[in-house]
């Protein structure tokens, strides 16, 4: 079982705004120990002092997780300033609007670099500390759009998917064997973060997120519930649901609902103009900040967020039973073998 949230030490790759900053903050007051990563030192040095003064221990790395050799680099510091690592977070993302045909191969390869390849370093990074603790939980903050994509968001949508089979074939390598760590993706509906802002436009405005829009803090609480009680996949959002049921029951329908420009363009997009500023190659030079600027309402509450991260399914209760019982056959084995040397 996981270690109490007060007794962990947790890494945040992504923290410095967004989902990745408050899920940071609500480590630090839980009582982790944490170690901020992002691109941006400026939001992340902001974000350490902001622990520190309510008297949390944290330290910031400055890294690019599209970067391999960087990524690395944050969990030797983890272990050097901590000892070890219990929780790994994988939360840093990046996102293009436009068109497929409106988007350069450059474009593509940049967030596939960062949305998926990220996630594939942060794991190999946080897998040999996890395991050297005794085992932990490793975390990725996917999207519902790695479930079902969307127009206008090709890139970002195919990056999440990524993701998610990423993901299921390290669960199931590392039940075969037999280890005690844990990996969850997280999926949130439409986050009400900076993320929009700091997306690259090839739509002639500011993307926004397309309501329901949900609270940033809400992926932090489930992000935190599943490092003490890890689940396969955790949807973020009432609205994630519709996007299982939608692509697994009427994925023909669920074209044509997206195929109304109203829902599928519209809806995506602000009145603003683009402000030509996005963290696509380099992070925006700003001070960190959990919320975005969407003007509706954002909700701070989801009973199917609730649900779902508390109750365990039966397949992953026998997904524990299996890994389990390849960890006594792994140690007997082991013990065998050192017997007859």
């Amino acid at each position: 079982m996981p270690r109490r949230l007060a007794e962990q030490v947790v890494v945040v790759v992504g923290a410095s705004s967004g989902i990745g900053r408050v899920t940071a903050l609500r480590f630090a007051a839980a009582g982790a120990r944490v170690v901020c990563a992002a691109r941006n030192t400026r939001a992340l040095d902001g974000l350490v002092e902001e622990v520190r003064d309510a008297g949390g221990p944290a330290v910031a790395v400055t890294a690019d997780i599209a970067d391999e050799a960087a990524v690395r680099a944050v969990a030797e510091v983890a272990v050097e300033r901590f000892g070890r690592v219990d929780t790994w977070v994988n939360a840093a993302g990046i996102g293009v609007y436009g068109r497929v045909e409106d988007t350069p191969a450059e474009e593509f390869d940049r967030v596939m670099r960062v949305n998926y390849l990220g996630h594939v370093h942060g794991a190999k990074a946080a897998l040999p500390a996890l395991r050297r603790a005794g085992g932990g939980v490793l975390i990725g903050v996917a999207s519902v759009l790695g479930l079902r994509s969307a127009p206008l968001q090709a890139p970002y949508a195919a990056s999440k998917a990524a993701v998610r089979a990423f993901y299921d074939a390290l669960r199931v390598e590392l039940a075969h064997d037999g280890e005690p760590i844990a990996v969850t993706a997280v999926l949130p509906a439409a986050i009400n973060s900076p993320f929009f802002e700091h997306c690259r436009s090839r739509v002639g405005s500011l993307p926004e997120p397309p309501p329901p829009v949900y609270a940033p803090e809400l992926v932090a609480e489930a992000v935190l519930r599943a490092a003490e009680r890890p689940r396969r996949e955790v949807p973020v959002g009432d609205a994630a649901l519709a996007f299982y049921l939608g692509q697994r029951l009427f994925p023909a329908l669920t074209d044509a609902l997206m195929s109304v420009r109203a829902v599928g363009r519209s809806g995506m997009r602000s009145e603003l103009p683009d402000n030509g500023v996005d963290n696509v190659d380099s992070p925006v030079d700003e001070d960190g900040r959990v919320h975005g600027s969407y003007p509706g309402r954002v909700l701070e509450s989801s009973p199917v967020t609730a649900l779902l991260a508390r109750a365990p399914r039966p397949g992953e209760l026998v997904t524990s039973l299996v890994s389990g019982a390849h960890r006594v056959t792994g140690a007997v084995r082991d013990g065998v073998r050192a017997a007859r040397s």
